[in-house]
């Protein structure tokens, strides 16, 4: 919904939250949660147009469970199980589109990442989830398709890090706010994808998908920037 959109002061994103994926991309496992943002501009809700590969780029796709925040959370305690769920008002599934060639430059060069995370529509969500529709957060598949070959099917059973410990590990930094999204990580299987290619998104719970997916096209972005070499 464009309320999400409109409601979300900051996206707060997990990285290298599934062993596999720290594996696949040549990554150290941390040794706590870390977490970058991505502008609320990045947002594409549902129905909005396409994701735009900007000019040079490498694009990644990234799924990923999102927490919609329901309320203001600050040093919460990563023990308070209870607390850390109650501050949540409901999900929403994502995509976190990545300019892998401009991360993979920023990461070589101790450069920040926001330009390889923030493009407008490098952040596709579905509709709001609501809590009731996902009793265990950490027992969901996520799945993503490119072309209607699956490409990422794996359980949110195998975070590293649980909701509450992210939770609490972001609000110690930052205070979390009504309407913040935070992705909480994404599974093994990111890949490239091209200009034409159709992105679809799902989530099973107990089995049975639910009703709230991401179906989006890639499309080719106009406008003045070309990725070059910092």
């Amino acid at each position: 919904m464009a309320s999400l959109k409109a409601n979300a002061r900051k996206v707060v994103c997990i990285g290298r939250n599934y062993a596999d994926h720290v594996t696949e991309l040549n990554n150290v496992r941390p040794k706590q949660p870390f977490f970058f943002l991505k502008p609320p501009s990045s947002i594409l809700p549902p129905k909005s147009g396409p994701v735009l590969r900007p000019k040079g780029i490498k694009l990644h796709y990234e799924v990923e469970l999102g927490l919609v925040m329901g309320k203001e959370v600050r040093d919460l305690d990563a023990s308070d199980e209870k607390g850390a769920m109650d501050a949540i008002d409901g999900y929403c599934l994502s995509i976190d589109m990545t300019a892998r060639n401009a991360q993979d430059e920023a990461k070589k060069k101790g450069l920040p990442w926001s330009i390889a995370k923030g493009f407008d529509t490098f952040l596709p969500i579905s509709n709001f989830i609501s809590k009731s529709l996902i009793p265990d957060p950490h027992n969901v598949e996520l799945f993503l398709a490119v072309n209607d070959e699956v490409k990422q099917s794996d359980s949110t059973e195998l975070m590293l890090f649980r909701i509450p410990r992210i939770l609490s590990d972001i609000s110690k930094v930052m205070t979390l706010e009504k309407g913040d999204i935070v992705l909480t990580g994404t599974p093994k299987g990111v890949g490239p994808v091209n200009v034409g290619d159709v992105m679809k998104a799902g989530i099973n719970v107990a089995g049975k998908q639910i009703e709230a997916g991401i179906e989006v096209e890639v499309k080719e972005k106009g406008g003045l920037y070309e990725f070059t070499e910092t």
